[in-house]
């Protein structure tokens, strides 16, 4: 199991990118969070094993996207760590 975080950036606030991250995560079995940030980016965090968080992460990377992932994404950033019990998948 592990906690992947991403810093996606580009135009991902107020076009349904959380909404399909979510969806997406929960097609995976991931737990976890996808947040609005105050500087434009959308933080996705989302525990589970860790080739389904990779599967995930090549989503928000996709270019361009086949998946019709809303928005564009300009940059994606990640970081791993140990998973901290995360339940459910919800937007923030």
């Amino acid at each position: 199991m592990e906690r992947m975080t991403a810093f996606v950036h580009g135009h991902v606030q107020g076009v349904g990118f959380r909404w399909w991250t979510r969806s997406r995560a929960l097609e995976f079995g991931l737990s976890g969070h996808a947040t609005n940030l105050a500087d434009g980016r959308v933080q996705v965090v989302a525990e589970g094993p860790q080739e389904k968080c990779e599967e995930l992460l090549a989503l928000l990377k996709e270019q361009p996207s086949t998946t019709r992932r809303p928005g564009a994404v300009d940059l994606v950033v990640e970081q791993w760590a140990a998973p901290k019990g995360e339940t459910g998948f919800v937007e923030r």
